[in-house]
C-alpha cells in the first residue's frame, strides 16, 4: 500500500523558499537541454516574472502567523507543473536575443538544423534586438545568407558573426542595414589562410561600435570614414595589402583598441590617424608604427599591453614614440612586458620626456614572459656582460626566464618624471 504524500506546510515569510524549489526541481534539466542553451540567460533574466505571475494565479499572500495558510502548498505537483508548462513552454519564441553557437552541439548537422527550426518557429512579429551566431567549419552560403535576411528583416540592432566564410556569400541586405548599432565580425577563409578583404562600401548609418577580426584592409583605403556615428572601433589581428597605410579616419570615434598577435612584416605598413576626437586608445601585441594626423592631446586614458614574439628590434623604440606623443594623458596601464619591451631602448633612463605631464595614475598589471620577449631580453642583457662572466649569465637568464614576471629597475620613476604625484597601482 502506497503511503500518501505529506502535504507541506508553509510557513508566513516562506513563499520565496517555495518558488525556488518549483524552479530548481522543475526548470534544471530544461535549462540544461541544448535547445535551452541558447536562451539560457534570457531564460533566468525572466524568471522573475514568474513570482508575480504565481501570486496572481494562486492568490498567495505572506499573512502574519496567525493568519492564513499559504495556498502554495494547497496545490499539487501536476497543477504546478501545468501553471509553469503553459505560460513559459512558447517563452523563447518572443526572447529578444539569440546565441546560437556550434560548439555546443556534437556535429555541424545538428547545429545546421537547430538553427534552422529556431527561424522557421520564432515569432516573426517580434524583433530581434541581438543575434550571436558562431559556427566553425565549412558553411552552408544559404543558411548564412538565411541568418543575415531574418536578422536585417527583424531589426536588428547587435549582431556577433563568427563563421568560416567569404563575405562574398554574405546576404546583400546585411551591407546595408539601417537599424544595425553594434557589429563584431570575425571571418575565416573557408579553405585557405588568406585574410579575407572588409569592403569599404557598407551602408550602416547608424553603427556606434564595430569590431573587427582576422580581415585584411586594402592599403590607401579609409574603410571607417563612411560610419557617421561610429565610437568605439576595434581591430583584431589584422593584415594591410598593399604598399600604402591604412587610413583610420572618423570624427566621431572616442575608443580605438589594436589587437595583434604576429611579428610585423618587415616592410609592415603604418596606421594613420585622423581621430580628433580619440579618448580611449589600446593596444595588444607588438607595437608598430602608428602615426597621428591630429594633435593626440585628445587621448586621455591609455592601454598598453606590449610583447615580443621574435627579436623584433624597432619595436622598443616605437613604444618610446608613442610614450612621447601622449601630452595629456591622464590614466596609462600597461604590463609588466610593456615596461620590460621598453627597457630594451639603448640608454632609456637618460632619456627626458617631454610628455606624460599630467598623468593621474599609472597601473601595471603584472604578466609573464613570453618566450621570444624572454630571448630578447637575455641577448639584451648578455651582450652587455664582460667576456667569461658565467656566473652573471646564468643569473639573468634565470631572472628572465620564460613564464618568469618582474618590473624592469627604474622605469616606473622614468614614466613619473612629470608628474611625481600619480598615484600607482601594481597589479598582481
Amino acid at each position: 500500500m502506497r503511503r500518501p504524500k505529506r502535504k507541506s506546510k508553509v510557513r508566513p515569510g516562506q513563499t520565496l523558499e517555495v518558488y525556488q524549489n518549483i524552479l530548481s526541481t522543475r526548470w534544471k534539466n530544461l535549462l540544461k537541454h541544448p535547445f535551452a542553451r541558447s536562451f539560457r540567460s534570457s531564460l533566468v533574466n525572466t524568471l522573475k516574472d514568474f513570482k508575480k505571475s504565481l501570486h496572481e494565479f494562486c492568490e498567495i499572500e505572506e499573512e502574519e502567523e496567525d493568519g492564513k495558510e499559504d495556498r502554495l502548498s494547497d496545490l499539487p505537483d501536476s497543477i504546478q507543473t501545468c501553471i509553469l508548462s503553459k505560460r513559459w513552454k512558447n517563452l523563447w519564441k518572443r526572447l529578444p536575443t539569440l546565441t546560437l553557437i556550434s560548439s555546443q552541439f556534437k556535429t555541424l548537422t545538428n547545429f545546421d538544423k537547430f538553427v534552422s527550426q529556431v527561424l522557421s518557429l520564432r515569432d516573426r512579429s517580434n524583433s530581434l534586438y541581438a543575434l550571436n551566431f558562431q559556427r566553425k567549419g565549412i558553411m552552408a552560403p544559404y543558411l548564412l545568407k538565411r541568418i543575415f535576411n531574418y536578422a536585417v528583416s527583424h531589426n536588428v540592432q547587435r549582431l556577433q558573426i563568427d563563421v568560416n566564410s567569404d563575405i562574398k556569400s554574405f546576404s546583400s541586405c546585411f551591407f546595408s542595414c539601417h537599424t544595425l548599432t553594434s557589429l563584431n565580425l570575425y571571418v575565416a577563409h573557408p579553405r585557405t589562410s588568406k585574410k579575407i578583404f572588409f569592403p569599404d562600401y557598407l551602408n550602416l548609418p547608424a553603427l556606434t561600435r564595430l569590431h573587427l577580426g582576422d580581415v585584411a584592409f586594402r592599403g590607401g583605403a579609409e574603410p571607417f570614414s563612411a560610419y557617421p556615428r561610429l565610437n568605439s572601433l576595434m581591430i583584431s589581428n589584422f593584415e594591410i595589402i598593399g604598399e600604402q597605410n591604412l587610413y583610420i579616419s572618423s570624427t566621431t570615434l572616442v575608443k580605438l583598441k589594436i589587437q595583434v598577435y604576429y611579428e610585423p612584416k618587415k616592410n609592415y605598413c603604418k596606421i594613420e590617424l585622423s581621430t580628433p576626437g580619440l579618448c580611449t586608445f589600446s593596444f595588444v601585441g607588438t607595437p608598430f608604427e602608428i602615426l597621428s594626423g591630429n594633435n593626440p592631446s585628445s587621448v586621455k586614458h591609455v592601454k598598453i599591453y606590449a610583447n615580443m614574439w621574435w627579436n623584433y628590434v624597432t619595436a622598443p623604440s616605437i613604444l618610446l614614440s608613442w610614450l612621447q606623443e601622449l601630452a595629456d594623458t591622464k590614466t596609462l596601464t600597461v604590463s609588466s612586458n610593456t615596461l620590460q619591451v621598453l627597457s630594451l631602448v639603448p640608454g632609456l633612463l637618460k632619456v627626458k620626456l617631454h610628455s606624460l605631464r599630467n598623468l593621474k595614475s599609472l597601473r601595471v598589471k603584472m604578466s609573464r614572459l613570453s618566450c621570444g620577449l624572454s630571448k630578447s631580453l637575455i641577448d639584451a642583457k648578455l651582450a652587455q656582460l664582460p667576456a667569461g662572466s658565467q656566473e652573471e649569465a646564468a643569473k639573468l637568464r634565470e631572472a628572465f626566464k620564460e613564464g618568469s614576471s618582474s618590473i624592469p629597475d627604474g622605469i616606473v620613476y622614468f614614466l613619473l618624471q612629470n608628474s611625481p604625484s600619480a598615484k600607482v597601482h601594481i597589479i598582481n
